[in-house]
């Protein structure tokens, strides 16, 4: 997520700069073209081109639509979890207690229980993290050539822990037994399994009557809303944004910049010797317009691929970790995760 107030120069250079020299080497070429050889009769008059024009950026803007309504969905579910996961951490220190039982716990007993739930909530925060930045054949790190080098190399000026994720083996190891954490780790979806692991200490509570049927019924609630958000950051992340529609814009995009020269060329023509030459970076200009408004939506689609458009699953999951510890009154208090380069991953 980017955090600073707008975008510089030096960024949208970095972004989209390498787009602006095919753009005016085609612009170029096209007027060379329309100047220097018989092939001056392919103009083509503006209308047909501002109609194409026209309807391209319609098609952008609905694409573009749709890519934020996934990035503010998943920006929505992960805003339930920190609510959740703070629900989940007040409720277990409350709920868990001496209330009910025939001969009572001790207090370190008690807190040994409650550490036990909220940690491995801690590790089931951070296994869920790690299993949406898995790449899907769509994203972009998943192409092959320019746009996986170029994907890289964002990740790693950008991002914290995301070329070679370590961060969760280190997190779920330090919040997890160790016997739990070979047994959980070795599942397909060990953040499923994390769950119903709480949920089968859960039970184990109520039949030691550290907790009674309305206080577990309450806390089994609060982990059936982590099995929810989990299902819709799947949704999200395993299902992508159509590809017709995807697909179809960089091609209408593609049609229109190719033709776009050649509606130019012979209008700026009409004011004076050197006016052929002024359409081309008007050309490019017009073009980059579009391919930025086509990146934009492109780089939006995906929520969880890693990049600085992403919903900030580290640093939410450091505040959730935060505010658990503090909870708990622990000791050992990570810091806040910090934006790398204006982007907080």
């Amino acid at each position: 997520m980017y955090v600073n107030k707008n975008f510089n120069f030096t960024s949208v250079l970095r972004f989209s700069g390498g787009h602006m020299l095919w753009l005016l080497a085609w612009s170029a070429l096209a007027t060379l073209i329309l100047k220097y050889t018989p092939l001056d009769w392919i103009s083509i008059p503006w209308l047909p081109i501002s109609l194409i024009g026209t309807a391209v950026a319609f098609y952008i803007g609905f694409k573009n639509n749709s890519s934020y309504e996934r990035l503010w969905e998943a920006r929505k579910i992960w805003g339930g979890i920190v609510n959740s996961s703070r629900m989940w951490g007040a409720d277990v220190r409350a709920y868990v207690s001496n209330q009910f039982t025939t001969f009572d716990k001790s207090e370190s007993e008690l807190l040994q229980w409650q550490k036990k739930l909220i940690y491995r909530h801690i590790a089931w925060l951070y296994s869920l993290r790690s299993q949406l930045l898995i790449p899907t054949s769509w994203e972009h790190i998943s192409q092959g050539g320019h746009i996986k080098r170029v994907t890289r190399q964002r990740m790693k000026y950008f991002g914290i822990g995301l070329l070679d994720d370590d961060i969760t083996e280190k997190e779920l190891k330090g919040f997890l037994p160790a016997d739990e954490y070979e047994r959980l780790i070795q599942y397909e979806n060990t953040a499923t399994q994390i769950i119903d692991q709480q949920s089968q200490d859960l039970q184990g509570l109520r039949r030691q009557d550290l907790i009674d049927d309305f206080r577990h019924m309450e806390l089994q609630k609060v982990l059936h809303d982590f099995y929810t958000y989990q299902g819709q950051c799947e949704r999200i992340k395993k299902f992508p944004f159509p590809r017709q529609y995807g697909s179809m814009s960089l091609i209408f995009i593609g049609i229109f910049i190719f033709l776009l020269p050649f509606g130019m060329v012979p209008i700026f023509s009409s004011l004076g010797t050197y006016g052929a030459w002024l359409s081309i970076p008007f050309t490019a200009l017009i073009g980059w317009v579009y391919v930025m408004m086509e990146l934009v939506g492109d780089y939006s689609e995906n929520p969880f691929e890693g990049l600085g458009n992403d919903i900030p699953m580290l640093a939410l999951c450091r505040t959730i970790e935060i505010d658990l510890k503090q909870m708990l009154d622990d000791e050992q208090i990570p810091n806040q995760i910090k934006a790398k380069n204006g982007v907080l991953m």
